[in-house]
């Protein structure tokens, strides 16, 4: 399995997604989710986690099969602390036909997104739960 955290090392709870990757092994795109077309490609499956600011309690983990379907931009849009969302990321890719079969997409609530490190305590214990779910 193909493992992909994205997120952003000083923006706090952002870093939730890389953090996950970290700690499993897998591949840590800090910055853009742009570098998702060339990462996945040729890839059959593929986890990829990030941040997600939806209003939804801190440590919330939302789960999608982005394969079938395009992930709700009122999560993974550009609103992001990324200029280029991870749902707008994904279909490009999808558009290059470059997409995997299944690609399972996990979206950690975040509480602090402001500049720092450091997790919030919800978002480290969603961090654990994902890393053991994958």
């Amino acid at each position: 399995m193909n493992v992909i955290g994205l997120g952003n090392e000083w923006r706090r709870d952002d870093a939730a997604g890389l953090e996950v990757a970290r700690r499993i092994g897998g591949r840590q795109l800090d910055g853009e989710p742009v570098a998702l077309v060339e990462a996945i490609a040729g890839a059959a499956e593929v986890t990829i986690v990030d941040a997600v600011r939806s209003g939804a309690p801190p440590g919330t983990v939302h789960e999608f099969e982005a394969g079938a379907a395009p992930l709700p931009t009122r999560l993974f849009g550009a609103s992001s602390t990324h200029a280029l969302g991870l749902a707008e990321a994904l279909e490009l890719v999808r558009s290059l036909g470059r997409l995997p079969v299944r690609v399972r997409v996990l979206g950690i609530e975040g509480e602090r997104f402001d500049y720092g490190r450091g997790l919030s305590p919800a978002v480290e214990e969603a961090v654990v739960r994902c890393t053991r779910s994958i």
